[in-house]
């Protein structure tokens, strides 16, 4: 599947949980995705283990506390903090996962966790950004990483 299929499929789902958000840094990246996310409609779930809320949201410390579980997971941290992440998706019952890849900052994709993912039937997006769909900066940046053959398989 196309990495334009892939996304357009993982943002067709309603439940998404944004790992990496911050209670203390309103602008992180993973804050910018989850209020965006929330702004076209979806239900997003936060996640950190050292929050207990996002703007006034409850968070979660893993992908294992969420209520009901949710439809897929964008995962904005550090690449060792990532696959962990995985691992603790694949312990939720977690259908998709999108590693985070800003293209000018250091990436959150973990070539090992996104393994680990496929080895348990887990879709997985290694790389790009949700917000190349959501907005249009965004979709521009995209249309240009494409030209540059820079965007995910």
């Amino acid at each position: 599947m196309s990495f334009k299929a892939s996304a357009e499929e993982f943002l067709a789902q309603d439940r998404i949980a944004i790992a990496g958000v911050s209670a203390t840094k309103p602008d992180a990246t993973a804050n910018y995705i989850y209020n965006k996310l929330r702004e076209t409609g979806h239900s997003v779930i936060a996640v950190n283990p050292n929050a207990t809320d996002i703007d006034g949201d409850p968070c979660y410390p893993n992908m294992q506390a969420i209520p009901d579980g949710v439809d897929g997971a964008v995962i904005v941290t550090r690449p060792e903090l990532t696959e962990q992440i995985a691992h603790d998706c694949v312990e939720a019952g977690i259908p998709r996962v999108w590693m985070h890849n800003n293209t000018f900052m250091p990436s959150s994709v973990s070539e090992t966790g996104a393994q680990y993912c496929r080895d348990n039937n887990i879709t997985v997006i290694e790389g790009g950004c949700p917000m190349m769909f959501l907005d249009f900066g965004h979709k521009c940046m995209r249309l240009v990483l494409g030209v540059m053959n820079r965007l995910p398989a």
